[in-house]
């Protein structure tokens, strides 16, 4: 789908460079989702936070008991919303 994460590379720390479907790029700092106290603190261990896989063009971990929706990604990655083209309705 349009917002599929289709490459990710880390690059330091927490940070993670991504690639999406529709060409778009940019860097995701994921230490303020776990700072925020969720499942997240999971990866908080660097070789767990690399230790992750895209299925389906989502970004997983712990063999995908861990995801982050891609069009959260998008929205950070790229600071752009994340809305669904409409569909026609042609009759």
């Amino acid at each position: 789908m349009y917002f599929d994460v289709v490459e990710a590379k880390h690059e330091r720390n927490h940070e993670m460079q991504l690639r999406f479907e529709d060409g778009s790029t940019g860097t995701v700092d994921f230490a303020k989702f776990i700072e925020k106290g969720t499942v997240l603190e999971a990866i908080e261990d660097i070789a767990t936070f690399k230790a992750f896989e895209i299925q389906y063009g989502t970004l997983v971990w712990k063999n995908g008991s861990i995801d982050i929706a891609p069009e959260a990604l998008y929205s950070e990655a790229t600071g752009r919303k994340t809305i669904y083209p409409k569909k026609s309705s042609v009759a």
